[in-house]
Order: structure tokens, then C-alpha cells, then sequence
């Protein structure tokens, strides 16, 4: 069931996703039917922007944003944020578009919804964990998330994670504007923006697993930005607090 019978939005980023972005509406159907779906698609040349608007013009709980390149997974986050806020949702999922983060773990996100105004697909709390991920990625995954719970002062195990469902109202009341992430660190930034709006945070396990199909899209130029940018914005907030 949603989260206290309310209209929930999960969002799937997507670039040359075609072999992934049916069974995995189909799969999310399957766990939440009451659950619309939004599909933003950074013109893949493989055709999933194709595949998705068969899919939304068969199944109105489907939705479509076109883009027109490949503009970064946080701008693409936050688009969907956006029309959750603007389409009067009021539950926002933000997950992977490649099975790494699974439809099974929905009901426990909504479930923790009833006392939280965010939760945490976790893979850093007991039952969480990672399949077939080399220990260089291991560590590294580690290694950030310690350094942001040290800097941002962080309430959360897995701030990394993209697996995750928010309380749109929770939404509105953060800072969205002017975000300084379009990537990876995006997930850690809006974290911080919600922690100072004063969101109750929780966390369920989960197993990230690695993608059923297609090529990873891990960009080293980016992972090191991104490191850039949680120095930027943790090292004042070590030393000031929070800043709404």
C-alpha cells in the first residue's frame, strides 16, 4: 500500500537504457500499481526515449520528459522532483534505471514513510550490501560516505545512495535552488539541503546489484568532481553547522 494513501511518484533517469526501462516499469507495477512513473530520458541514441513513449501512451500511470543530451543524473533528479512538487505528488522515489536498485525494497520505503520524511535504501546498515563489487569500489564507496557524514555531519549510514523516497512537502520546504551538483554528488547535497530543513531521516537494507543489462555509465572525470564538490560544501559546514 502508499505511503498513509498517498499519490507517489517514482522517477528513472535513463540513458541507453533499452533493455531495461520495461521489465523495470513492468516490475515496479508489479510492487506498487497505485504508483505513477516518470521517465526522463537524456535522448539516448539506443532508443529508450522511443521505447518509453509506447509505454506511457499504453499505461497512463506512465510519464515522459525528453532532454536533449546527457545533462547529468542530479539535473535529471531534480527535474523530477520538480513535477512531483508541480503535479501535486506526495511521495517522490528516486532509484537507478538498471535493476542495481530493486522494485523489492519499495514496500519498505513506503513503510518507513509513515514516520519519516525521507528513506534511505541502505547499503551500509545490517542486512545491506553490495553483489559482485570489486573491493577498490568497496572502499571508495566507504570512504565517501565516511568523509560526508565527518564534513556534512550526516544522520545517515549510506549517504551516497540514489535509492531513496521523500515526503514532497519535505520537498518544498528545502533549498533546491541553486544546487551546485549535477552528478554524483548530487545525492549527498540534497541530503544536506533536507537535513537542514529538518527532515526525520530513516533507512531500510538493501543489496545494490550490479546492472542486468547495458553499459555502466561511471565516469572517472565525474567520481573526481564530485569529490571536489562534497569538499566544497563540507569543509564551511564542519566548521559553521548547518545553513538553511
Amino acid at each position: 500500500m502508499p505511503p498513509s494513501q498517498g499519490r507517489v511518484l517514482v522517477a528513472l533517469a535513463t540513458y541507453n537504457e533499452l533493455a531495461n526501462v520495461k521489465p523495470l516499469t513492468t516490475e515496479i507495477h508489479q510492487v506498487a500499481p497505485f504508483a505513477d512513473i516518470l521517465i526522463t530520458d537524456d535522448n539516448s541514441p539506443d532508443g529508450t526515449g522511443q521505447v518509453a513513449d509506447e509505454l506511457a501512451a499504453a499505461d497512463p500511470r506512465i510519464h515522459v520528459l525528453h532532454r536533449t543530451g546527457k545533462l547529468g543524473l542530479g539535473t535529471a533528479i531534480l527535474g523530477g522532483m520538480r513535477y512531483a512538487i508541480d503535479h501535486g505528488y506526495d511521495y517522490f522515489v528516486s532509484m537507478d534505471a538498471d535493476f542495481s536498485h530493486h522494485p523489492r525494497y519499495l514496500p519498505a520505503l513506503f513503510a518507513g514513510m509513515e514516520t519519516h520524511d525521507l528513506m534511505i535504501g541502505s547499503r551500509y546498515i545490517v542486512g545491506g550490501g553490495t553483489l559482485n563489487w570489486p573491493f577498490t569500489r568497496r572502499f571508495s564507496s566507504a570512504a565517501i560516505n565516511v568523509l560526508v557524514r565527518l564534513l556534512m555531519r550526516l544522520p545517515a549510514s549510506d549517504t551516497s545512495g540514489g535509492y531513496r523516497c521523500y515526503s514532497v512537502p519535505l520537498l518544498r520546504r528545502a533549498n533546491l535552488k541553486g544546487l551546485v551538483s549535477k552528478g554524483y554528488s548530487f545525492q549527498q547535497e540534497v541530503l544536506y539541503r533536507c537535513c537542514c530543513a529538518g527532515a526525520r531521516l530513516g533507512e531500510t537494507p538493501i543489496l545494490f546489484e550490479e546492472r542486468r543489462a547495458g553499459a555502466s555509465k561511471v565516469d572517472p572525470r565525474e567520481v573526481f568532481h564530485s569529490l571536489f564538490t562534497v569538499l566544497r560544501i563540507g569543509i564551511p559546514v564542519l566548521f559553521r553547522g548547518f545553513t538553511p
